[in-house]
């Protein structure tokens, strides 16, 4: 079994649950799960996590990501991109100095309310099964974060700009804001994620490469540990081994450290193996588990 993440570069027309299905058949493991979805007509980076990287999904989820988006001003949608059905085609009387402004004035941290099409839950049914029936849902703001925003190419009525942003942050939502906010109404023509946090468009592959290469895949496969090299590394002896094969917490008198500080934790032996992630108590004098990486965990 693999036990790692794997960059995938989602094609178009692929929803994330079809990478996953189509990567348990290729890898021959049940054990995948993908790390936030990306909408099928959206292309890009999807880091998909293998056997015991399964328990990364959720840490992923809160990276930063990273976009390049291409909109269009003018054109609403239902879906607030291209793909939906046209509500207004409006005028755009604006000049590139206003959009401009506009798009840099989203930078930092802002409410945005969720598209209708999104998979979002609201009484455990997600919101575009509303949005099929036609179904409108309130839905509340949330605090999104702009971090940076850098306009590539403009050709009013289309712009092309990169966007970094926290996690939650839905493009063809921005879209509408902007447009919106310019008076004339917008939607998104084409989005490509070009990172999430470490993972980076330039080393992805597609499923067929993957396919074409799964003799040697293992290489392409980020180890767990990697998702923590900003963290010290402790090296268990035999004395704490079995407590930490077991998911105890251990003492530190070997180990300098402070209150709260988190640790990658390895097995020592002949084959050094990561354990998971511990944080030093100094009320306890203990290393406490985290997050575990162990094989049966």
């Amino acid at each position: 079994m693999f036990d790692g993440i794997i960059n995938v570069y989602k094609e178009k027309g692929f929803t994330s649950h079809d990478v996953v299905a189509k990567l348990r058949g290729i890898l021959k493991q049940k054990k995948i799960g993908h790390t936030g979805t990306l909408d099928p007509d959206a292309t890009g980076v999807l880091p998909v996590c293998l056997g015991v990287g399964t328990k990364l999904c959720d840490m992923l989820t809160d990276k930063s990501k990273e976009y390049v988006a291409d909109m269009l001003l003018g054109v609403v949608t239902d879906t607030e991109d291209i793909s939906g059905t046209i509500l207004q085609r409006n005028s755009v009387n604006v000049d590139e100095d206003s959009v401009k402004n506009v798009i840099n004035s989203f930078c930092g941290e802002y409410m945005q309310i969720p598209p209708m099409y999104s998979a979002l839950k609201v009484n455990g049914k997600k919101l575009y099964e509303f949005a099929r029936q036609g179904v409108e849902i309130e839905r509340k703001a949330r605090k999104v974060e702009i971090i940076e925003i850098e306009i590539l190419k403009m050709d009013i009525p289309h712009v092309r700009f990169r966007v970094r942003c926290s996690k939650g942050t839905y493009i063809r939502s921005l879209c509408r804001d902007i447009g919106e906010k310019l008076s004339c109404g917008a939607c998104m023509e084409n989005l490509v994620r070009t990172r999430v946090g470490s993972f980076l468009i330039e080393n992805s592959m597609t499923l067929s490469e993957i396919e074409s290469q799964k003799e040697t895949i293992q290489n392409k496969i980020v180890p767990v540990d990697e998702c923590f090299l900003h963290l010290k590394d402790i090296i268990v002896g035999d004395r704490n081994i079995s407590l930490v094969k077991n998911g105890n917490m251990f003492r530190a008198e070997e180990y300098a450290a402070k209150d709260r500080e988190e640790f990658r934790v390895y097995l020592g032996g002949e084959k050094k193996c990561f354990a998971g992630i511990y944080m030093y108590s100094a009320e306890k004098n203990f290393f406490l588990p985290r997050k575990m990486f162990l094989h049966g965990d």
